[in-house]
């Protein structure tokens, strides 16, 4: 068994910001024009009326108050809310790969690797552009990288899930170098038109690059401890747009064909199963949070991660104990957690301990202990 180290991380930010009070002008249009259409209707008890959001409901609710899109003005646009991507010829490379690519080539120069001397790409995200060829063929494809590639989706525990996976090839002997890629482009996913969510996701995507820790070259490398991942049903966190949609007739504007979520049942149910299952795993290997420097946790919900902190460490945490980032990035599905460790951990010191943690539809829990090299 090899022993395996993370040597570089890379992050791709969308090139447009979406601040709160943009978000609620448009959504507030989008209702007010809903209401006035449909008032017949909303009188007779037929359809409920949209309320308004504001940036206080929406900074309460999240603590967001800014994310990054693709592009702005299809999603700020009250007759279309949604953005408005341009299909690209099949000769053209596809845009979740494009950008996948720029956070891996960051990645790859951050570990001072080359994209030839990878031997494994995984595609990990919520929601994949196309059903295949595999995204993830087309990245390696793109980077030169050797060996085979495949996409994987456990909404926003793929990155966790995928890095796994590549640490689970890397210890075994099956590759000695692999690329795993975070691209999100959740707002094609997302319902910008309910008030309850609208305010959640973010564009972003992000790279990691692991390695056999006795190849590992770069100034900042990871040491992997160990990795856990847990699944357990749940329909709280549900998307059910698919390939046979079309054969069901369904119309692509259904509410269900989006993002959807019980809000409240899913902050009740995962905050305890996610501090459980870090604290388990913290155990397994024979340390415990107080030892931990760095909590890397997911990105959804800053209530949720102080809860969490609060469970694991008997206080709510500081920054500097649980960076956040999603102020200023929202939600952005699985890349979250790989943010905040990219952003934050080149300060730590050789011994220090961290943990990469995710959750999200499933449910589904997946979590990486490290130690600074």
């Amino acid at each position: 068994m090899h022993q395996v180290t993370i040597s570089g991380t890379g992050l791709w930010v969308a090139p447009q910001v979406i601040t709160n009070a943009e978000l609620v002008a448009s959504y507030n249009a989008h209702a007010k024009q809903f209401n006035q259409q449909n008032a017949a209707r909303i009188e007779a008890g037929e359809v409920a009326a949209m309320p308004p959001s504001s940036e206080e409901f929406i900074l309460k609710a999240s603590g967001i108050r800014q994310r990054y899109v693709i592009d702005k003005a299809g999603v700020l646009d009250p007759e279309r809310m949604r953005p408005k991507l341009t299909p690209r010829p099949d000769d053209q490379i596809s845009l979740m790969a494009e950008i996948a690519v720029e956070a891996a080539q960051q990645a790859l120069q951050n570990a001072g690797v080359a994209g030839s001397d990878i031997e494994m790409v995984i595609c990990a995200a919520s929601n994949m552009q196309r059903q295949y060829p595999a995204m993830a063929v087309e990245i390696q494809h793109a980077l030169g990288a050797q060996g085979y590639g495949f996409d994987m989706n456990v909404a926003c525990s793929s990155a966790t899930f995928g890095l796994e996976q590549a640490i689970n090839a890397i210890r075994t002997g099956q590759v000695k170098k692999a690329l795993v890629v975070n691209p999100e482009i959740t707002s094609a996913h997302h319902c910008w038109t309910d008030r309850d969510c609208h305010f959640i996701f973010g564009d972003v995507c992000t790279a990691v690059v692991l390695e056999r820790s006795e190849e590992a070259r770069s100034a900042n490398r990871w040491e992997v401890l160990g990795t856990r991942a847990a699944t357990q049903f749940s329909n709280h966190i549900r998307n059910n747009a698919g390939f046979m949609s079309r054969s069901e007739d369904r119309n692509p504007e259904d509410r269900d064909q989006v993002f959807r979520q019980e809000g409240r049942k899913v902050f009740k149910e995962v905050c305890p199963m996610a501090a459980e299952h870090i604290s388990a795993q913290l155990q397994s290997l024979g340390l415990d949070a107080a030892g931990v420097r760095r909590f890397w946790l997911h990105q959804a919900n800053l209530s949720m991660n102080q809860l969490i902190g609060k469970r694991l460490l008997g206080h709510e945490p500081d920054f500097d104990e649980a960076p956040v980032i999603l102020d200023e990035f929202a939600n952005t599905a699985s890349a979250g957690s790989i943010i905040a460790f990219h952003r934050h951990s080149d300060d730590l010191q050789t011994g220090d301990l961290g943990v990469i943690c995710s959750f999200g539809a499933g449910y589904s829990i997946g979590s990486v202990v490290l130690r600074k090299a």
